[in-house]
């Protein structure tokens, strides 16, 4: 018998298992480091526009770091009292930025709604200084 059969018996006669807690911080100390490495993979391909400050990718959601746009449906009042529809303006004017060109996104951190936040590109252009030079 090997020595780890007999340590596998002698396991079980006593029943001295490890305390499922400790097999959960072994699991997550094997398998943390791979989901950190995938999570900070660049994501890219052509961006579905949610709004001024939000893309999607192939079903990943991805706030824009550094970035606060007005929502879709948001409007907003100028000067001289007159609304407008400054949250759809601001997603259609990304949109014709963007085009059907390859967006690319390299993670910086995930908000509380768990999308991604991220610093993204297109054309070798940096999207979110792009977003703020254009108001």
């Amino acid at each position: 018998m090997s020595q780890y059969a007999a340590l596998y018996d002698r396991l079980l006669e006593s029943r001295a298992w490890p305390a499922p807690a400790s097999w959960l911080l072994v699991v997550l100390f094997l398998v943390a480091p791979a989901a950190a490495s995938i999570a900070s993979e660049p994501v890219a391909g052509v961006a579905t526009v949610i709004d001024g400050d939000t893309i999607d990718i192939h079903g990943t959601r991805i706030r824009l770091h550094g970035i606060d746009a007005p929502e879709s449906a948001q409007l907003c009042q100028r000067p001289d009292g007159v609304r407008w529809r400054c949250g759809q303006q601001a997603a259609l004017a990304l949109q014709d930025h963007l085009g059907r060109r390859t967006v690319t996104c390299v993670q910086r951190d995930t908000d509380r709604y768990g999308r991604r936040v991220a610093q993204c590109s297109v054309g070798g252009t940096d999207l979110n200084a792009w977003l703020v030079a254009n108001g």
